[in-house]
């Protein structure tokens, strides 16, 4: 088991001067950083993953689909190979981060919906989309980690059970689920149970608490899920992700109107003392 701290809770773009929350995070105790990749190219992601490595960390990596221009689900095949390009730049600066895992819902933009559930063209698309990313994420020795989100913020992945038969559908040794703690909360009728019959296919978790504020500071059924990760034999990433209001385009997007915590720090220093805990008593 991996510890990690996702830097969104900072940035959206990580630039020399978040450099000392590097520093700060390998002090308090985790053993890498995930890196949002929402802009920037190669060479910056250079110097980023020279910084994570200086300061002896690991590190992952998240995405999402920018734009229709870039939609896997599309009608168009153009916005398709679109999507195909924006996922092999993230694998390309992924791999410059020195990332193990690149994650996220990068299978259709955020916040847009059809009316109607997913269709079975739209599978078809998106799987084809991921399949040629999958290839490329191998050569660079990355591993592919897609995130269901709950229904008020994308319709195509909802579930762990949906995702499971998406990853199946893929059909790609570097390619699992990110099982995300918030999502499954509100989307999952046992957000525990879910685990057990797919823990094979989870290739990353993000601990996550129901109101994405301080875990263990709200009413995630901790024991339970970490017991589930841990007996089936999971032993990968475990990634701190919450959100606060200090990136407006984010808190818009993930709907923070308010504080859900007192400061960064009990965020990052609480959170980690609950899955060093949490994790020792599921042995």
């Amino acid at each position: 088991m991996k510890t990690g701290f996702n830097m969104l809770l900072w940035t959206g773009h990580v630039t020399e001067e978040d450099f000392p929350r590097l520093e700060m995070l390998k002090k308090t105790g985790f053993d890498g950083v995930e890196i949002p990749l929402f802009g920037g190219d190669v060479p910056h992601f250079e110097k980023v993953g020279q910084a994570i490595k200086d300061n002896g960390l690991g590190c992952t990596s998240v995405t999402v689909i920018p734009d229709e221009e870039h939609n896997p689900l599309s009608a168009d095949a153009g916005h398709r190979q679109g999507g195909v390009e924006h996922l092999k730049w993230a694998i390309d600066c992924s791999q410059a981060l020195g990332s193990e895992i690149l994650c996220g819902p990068f299978y259709q933009p955020l916040g847009v919906f059809t009316g109607e559930a997913p269709t079975e063209e739209e599978k078809q698309r998106a799987a084809k989309v991921h399949q040629q990313a999958a290839d490329y994420a191998a050569k660079a020795n990355v591993t592919l980690a897609v995130e269901y989100l709950n229904r008020f913020e994308c319709y195509f992945l909802n579930t762990m059970a949906d995702t499971a038969k998406f990853v199946k559908r893929v059909n790609k040794p570097n390619y699992g689920v990110l099982f995300d703690t918030f999502h499954a909360n509100v989307e999952e009728k046992d957000p525990v149970g879910c685990i057990g019959p797919y823990v094979d296919m989870i290739k990353h978790v993000h601990i996550s608490e129901n109101d994405r504020g301080t875990p263990g500071k709200g009413h995630v059924d901790w024991a339970g899920t970490f017991k589930a990760l841990r007996s089936g034999g999971y032993d990968g990433w475990l990634m701190i992700e919450a959100f606060g209001r200090a990136l407006p385009d984010l808190a818009a997007a993930t709907r923070v109107w308010r504080d859900f915590f007192p400061s960064p720090d009990e965020v990052y220093t609480e959170g980690l003392k609950l899955i060093k805990e949490q994790w020792q008593a599921a042995a």
